[in-house]
C-alpha cells in the first residue's frame, strides 16, 4: 500500500490540515485499514473496486463524504484496486461551510450529494474521470477554496483559535486556562466549541492527548510505558490504559504487541 501525506496548499489551509492518500493497484484480496479517534473530522473520494465499507457498521459509502469526529474505533474495509482521497479538517467548519450540525455526524458520516450548493454528482463523474491522483487534489482544493471564498466570514475565530490551543499543547492545558486567554467566559466557550465542533472542549483535549499517546505507542518512541503516561498528561497508568482502551479497543500493551 502507497501512503502519502501531503501539506494542505495555502489557499485551503486555514481550515485543511493535510492531505492523506491510500493507493493499491495491485491488491486482489481485502484490505482493512483501522481508523481511531485523531480529533479531525473530514472530505473523503474514494476510488474503489467494491466501494468502501465501514466495520463494525456494516455500512457501504458514497464517491464523496464528509465524516465527524471518530469516537469509537472503525475499520475501513476495501477489496481490490483503491484509491482514498481525505482531506483532514480543522473540526470547525462543518456548521460553516455546509450547514452540517457536526454533533449529528459524529461517527458517523455526510453524503456530500445532498449537499444543494454543489452538483456533486457531475463532480464526482469529473473526479472519476482524471487520470492522475494530483488532478483529483486539485479539483478538490479547488471545490473548498471556493467554499472558503464565500463562507469564511461565518467561521468562529474564536473556537479556531482555542482548538489550536488544545492541538499546540496536546490537550494538556486546562480549559479554563484556555477561556481566560481568549476572553471568553467557560460556559459561552463550551457552547460554542460543541456547536461548531460536535464535542465539548473537554472531550476534543482528552482526543487530543490520546492521539500524542498513540503516535508515540505506534512509533515506539518510549522505553518503558510510564515515559508515555506522563509525557502525555495521564494521571497514572491505569488512566491511561482506560483512556486507550475506550478509543481503541485494545490496551496499550496488546497493541503494542500487534504492531511489533
Amino acid at each position: 500500500m502507497d501512503h502519502q501525506k501531503l501539506r494542505a496548499p495555502e489557499c485551503i489551509s486555514l481550515f485543511v490540515k493535510d492531505i492523506w492518500i491510500y493507493k493499491e493497484d495491485t491488491v486482489n484480496g481485502q484490505v482493512n485499514l483501522p481508523f481511531f479517534a485523531d480529533g479531525y473530522p473530514g472530505l473523503l473520494f474514494q476510488q474503489t473496486k467494491e466501494g468502501l465499507l465501514i466495520k463494525p457498521h456494516g455500512k457501504l459509502m458514497p464517491l464523496s463524504f464528509l465524516y465527524g469526529q471518530t469516537i469509537q474505533p472503525i475499520e475501513m474495509q476495501l477489496t481490490g484496486p483503491y484509491l482514498l482521497i481525505i482531506f483532514r479538517l480543522y473540526p470547525f467548519v462543518f456548521k460553516s461551510f455546509f450547514n452540517v450540525d457536526p454533533q449529528s455526524i459524529n461517527d458517523g458520516c455526510y453524503d456530500l450529494t445532498s449537499f444543494r450548493e454543489i452538483d456533486m454528482d457531475s463532480f464526482n463523474d469529473r473526479l472519476l474521470a482524471y487520470r492522475t491522483v494530483d488532478e483529483k487534489i486539485e479539483a478538490i482544493t479547488q471545490l473548498l477554496s471556493s467554499l472558503l471564498a464565500q463562507k469564511k466570514q461565518k467561521l468562529d475565530l474564536k473556537i479556531k483559535q482555542a482548538i489550536e490551543r488544545i492541538i499546540q499543547t496536546n490537550g494538556q492545558e486546562s480549559i479554563h486556562a484556555i477561556a481566560s486567554a481568549l476572553y471568553i467566559h467557560g460556559r459561552t466557550l463550551e457552547r460554542r466549541f460543541i456547536k461548531e465542533t460536535g464535542l465539548s472542549p473537554k472531550q476534543f483535549a482528552k482526543i487530543i492527548q490520546f492521539q500524542a499517546s498513540f503516535s508515540q505507542l505506534a512509533l515506539k518512541d518510549f522505553k518503558k510505558m510510564n515515559e508515555i503516561v506522563y509525557e502525555n498528561g495521564f494521571a497514572d497508568q491505569s488512566h491511561f490504559i482506560r483512556v486507550f482502551k475506550a478509543f481503541t479497543g485494545e490496551t496499550p500493551r496488546v497493541f503494542s504487541q500487534r504492531t511489533d
